[in-house]
């Protein structure tokens, strides 16, 4: 089945809110009025509302870049779904590496907010993938498929088709390095396999998988034309309007 393409611009902990309202009010300009290619916009918490206005009525979609796995209550910085679903977001990006790496989440708390974020309303674009010292060791495949069993344990088959996954080598994130369109297409390919397992093969057919790390208007049209990439996950390309439009347009 043909499987619409989706780019989702995460901006990480970068802009200012003159910098995120002039950033959205152009990508909004750019590729507002398009309907080929779904585009979503991730901001840091604190500008999502501002974003949210800037890009209007059309059809870029919010999201944000993490949620916590409860309803409220004393957890001093995090953010609930509800707030989220409250100030407008539709997407919500769980699991980054940086996420895993940095902040050290497990599998098992990525697990917690992908149940939550599905419970409530929100459309999570659940990443995987593994450090250079995995792919060097020859684990990638290991340590994704881990990644997606664990992490998407309790997940049903009807509620799988709201799950966006998004495969992003750690290596490649904000290096410059890209997976070869031949590597990132054959986790892609593993990854859809192992959902018509876990799942069935409509189910995993339906899925969109993203590529994620160091995706540029040079490349996307390269890795967007490989039969198991269903979209991008863009970082740093994302934070130049005309960039992350070469991108948006190089899927349709």
């Amino acid at each position: 089945m043909a499987r619409k393409l989706f780019v989702a611009g995460n901006w990480k902990m970068n802009t200012s809110l003159a910098a995120a309202k002039a950033l959205a009010s152009e990508v909004a300009s750019l590729v507002g009025a398009q309907d080929a290619v779904d585009v979503a916009l991730c901001p840091p918490f604190v500008y999502l509302p501002a974003v949210k206005e800037a890009i209007g009525g059309g059809k870029i979609a919010l999201g944000a870049q993490n949620m916590f796995y409860e309803n409220d209550g004393a957890f001093t910085g995090e953010i609930s779904g509800a707030m989220l679903k409250d100030i407008g977001c539709r997407y919500v990006i769980l699991g980054h590496s940086e996420r895993r790496h940095v902040i050290g989440e497990s599998d098992e708390i990525i697990n917690r907010k992908m149940l939550k974020a599905i419970s409530d309303g929100l459309l999570p674009i659940f990443c995987v993938g593994e450090l250079l010292a995995e792919r060097e060791a020859d684990q990638t495949m290991e340590v994704v498929r881990r990644q997606v069993q664990v992490g998407l344990e309790g997940v049903s088959a009807t509620d799988m088709l709201k799950v966006t996954v998004a495969y992003e080598p750690v290596w490649a994130i904000g290096t410059g390095k890209t997976a070869t369109p031949e590597q990132a297409q054959e986790v892609h390919a593993m990854i859809r396999g192992l959902l018509v397992n876990m799942y069935d093969k409509t189910v995993a057919e339906a899925v969109r998988i993203q590529y994620g790390g160091s995706v540029k208007a040079s490349n996307a049209a390269d890795l967007l034309g490989r039969p198991d990439i269903d979209g991008a996950l863009v970082g740093g390309a994302s934070l130049k309007a005309a960039d992350f439009a070469g991108i948006v347009n190089a899927g349709k």
